[in-house]
């Protein structure tokens, strides 16, 4: 299984920017992050089918999974960026679970991470 997350990169507070997740597989997928010195975070889910969706609550109005599985592509959209946003995002992926889990321990696959910057 390979995923790969792409789309990271700096932007100033307030702005936005989607991360993709390339897939080689259809399973329940999620995004995390990790500032420095901080634990991994979870972020957000998205069930196999795409149907059901969830998010944190340091996120939510603000984030927003989805994915396009003619594509095994799963994106999140990032509106409203805040400097408390900046850290790594890694996308997983679940091949246990048909829906997105909110902990690590719920995913078998992680892609390489992808950096983003917010700067206020």
């Amino acid at each position: 299984v390979q995923l790969q997350a792409s789309g990271g990169g700096s932007v100033q507070a307030g702005g936005s920017l989607r991360l993709s997740c390339a897939a080689s597989v259809r399973y329940a997928m999620g995004w995390f992050r990790q500032a420095p010195g901080k634990e991994r975070e979870f972020i957000a889910a998205i069930s196999w089918s795409g149907s059901s969706t969830d998010h944190a609550d340091s996120v939510k109005g603000r984030f927003t999974i989805s994915r396009d599985n003619a594509k095994n592509t799963v994106y999140l959209q990032m509106n409203s960026l805040k400097p408390e946003d900046t850290a790594v995002y890694y996308c997983a992926a679940s091949s246990r679970f048909k829906t997105g889990r909110t902990t690590s321990g719920g995913y078998d696959y992680w892609g390489q991470g992808t950096l983003v910057i917010v700067s206020s």
